[in-house]
């Protein structure tokens, strides 16, 4: 589409939601993806108060009434690109919050928000995805942003009515599910989840009115219009199937990390990850977190042989919450000692947040690390980008996979993999391939492994601004591959 037919597009959406004056009665669905999406940008935020917040595509102000009533005292700034939809909802919400016309692809507003959010709005931009992005740009260090987007198959029984009498719906042709998995802001954590609603009417005509009172009747760029006698047959064909059509949702929820950093883990124990995270704190010159540590009786420790290789200082070396003498997993070293794992003491360090700080956990990610908590548990709690180490050589494709699926399970945003041994161009490709991920360096079998190594071994890392560029890339390759 050119950018003037876009323009011309998005023009007729603007005209089409300013028309809606039967919105708010016909919205039944609209209210629905406003609650789910408020109860879980809710739960994403804990505990934690918003201070500024931005909502896109207010439309009515189903969801600006729920944000103000949860939040009175927060700075709210609602938007939308219909001006009288802004009227209806400053007069739904009343005083306190400040309402603006403004087209969610291209915001118009300076951060830093705590919290942006938007309901059903993504299904009408040209480029979602870069949408998502810009608008996560603004959000303050541990920010939510959370939006919902119809699917493919939304009002699939009226396209199987039209197709039945030989027209084409048109009906837009909304994103599927699986492209809308890569939708995700660089470096955020978090994921996409999927709803199915069934909504009945009383005939076709209900439900082509329905889609005109809602401002949803814009049809998709090379749709046409049917005639009085295709409309008459497509609605009876409509009516005999039950006069219901079925919606597709998807509900994002992403949150920014509280500060500057990555979480390093491995596919297995003795991969590589010290030795990893060494490179990377002389890289960066980050600061270095080993939040538990065990098999002290048999080494040194981790973080003394970090600020040895990379030469950072101690004042460089958060304390660790847990150190043990087995070589065993944090919780059965712990046990081992008769001792317990507080929780409460493996919150993630925010001194200092924009210096980088490289967190080193313990074997891979389903080592418990207490009682109720894996590694994964823990890292998806601090929210960092995810290294992973992994083998270079025979048995870590399987490995890895596994691994790369378990984060992205979790919601987990990927920095990407550090491969350690002899180089091994096919493992890398592949890995890179299936896994859809950046291979962030590849680290050789080193004889001995000293200062001067990793100083070396560091200059295969990329620097600390350009690793958000570098998944800015990837993650919108891989969007547009699936």
């Amino acid at each position: 589409m050119t950018d003037r037919s876009a323009q011309a597009r998005q023009a007729r959406i603007q005209q089409s939601f300013d028309a809606a004056e039967g919105y708010d009665a016909a919205a039944v669905l609209q209210r629905v993806a406003a609650r789910r999406l408020f109860d879980g940008l809710r739960a994403r935020l804990a505990d934690r108060l918003p201070r500024r917040i931005l909502e896109v595509g207010c439309g009515t102000g189903f969801l600006t009434h729920m944000l103000h009533k949860a939040w009175p005292e927060a700075e709210l700034v609602a938007t939308d690109v219909a001006p009288r939809m802004l009227e209806r909802a400053r007069k739904r919400v009343g005083e306190g919050v400040q309402f603006c016309e403004m087209d969610a692809a291209r915001p118009d507003v300076t951060g830093a928000f705590d919290l942006i959010c938007g309901n059903l709005v993504f299904q009408w931009l040209e480029e979602p995805a870069e949408a998502l992005q810009i608008l996560a740009d603004q959000l303050a260090p541990g920010g939510v942003i959370a939006v919902s987007t119809l699917l493919d198959g939304t009002f699939e029984e009226w396209r199987q009515a039209c197709t039945a009498e030989g027209l084409v719906a048109a009906t837009p042709d909304y994103p599927a599910a699986r492209t809308v998995q890569g939708w995700q802001p660089g470096l955020c954590a978090g994921k996409w989840t999927t709803e199915r609603c069934v909504q009945p009417f009383e005939n076709g005509l209900a439900f082509v009115k329905h889609l005109k009172d809602t401002g949803a009747s814009v049809p998709r760029e090379d749709g046409k219009a049917f005639s009085p006698a295709e409309l008459r047959r497509a609605l009876t064909r409509f009516d005999q199937a039950g006069a219901m059509v079925t919606w597709h949702l998807a509900y994002g929820c992403f949150q920014k990390p509280q500060r500057a950093g990555v979480f390093v883990t491995g596919t297995d124990t003795g991969v590589g990850k010290t030795l990893t995270s060494a490179c990377l704190v002389h890289a960066w010159k980050a600061a270095y977190w080993k939040p538990l540590q065990s098999g002290l009786a048999d080494e040194e420790g981790d973080t003394a042989t970090v600020m040895k290789l990379s030469g950072c200082l101690p004042e460089d070396c958060f304390p660790s919450a847990g150190a043990y003498q087995a070589s065993l997993s944090p919780l059965a070293a712990a046990r081992a000692e008769g001792a317990e794992i507080d929780p409460a003491r493996l919150a993630l360090p925010l001194e200092t947040p924009q210096r980088p700080l490289v967190v080193e956990g313990a074997g891979g990610l389903m080592v418990p690390a207490t009682d109720t908590l894996m590694m994964v548990d823990l890292a998806e709690c601090w929210g960092l980008p995810v290294v992973l180490v992994a083998r270079s050589g025979l048995g870590t494709l399987n490995h890895t996979l596994l691994s790369l699926e378990a984060l992205r399970a979790r919601g987990l945003a990927i920095a990407g993999v550090v491969l350690s041994g002899p180089l091994n161009p096919e493992n890398s490709k592949t890995i890179q391939e299936k896994g859809q991920v950046r291979i962030l360096a590849e680290l050789p079998q080193q004889e001995t492994v000293t200062a001067e190594t990793v100083a070396a071994l560091s200059g295969r890392i990329p620097a600390w601004d350009d690793v958000w560029g570098a998944m800015q890339v990837w993650r919108k390759d891989f969007s547009e591959k699936v």
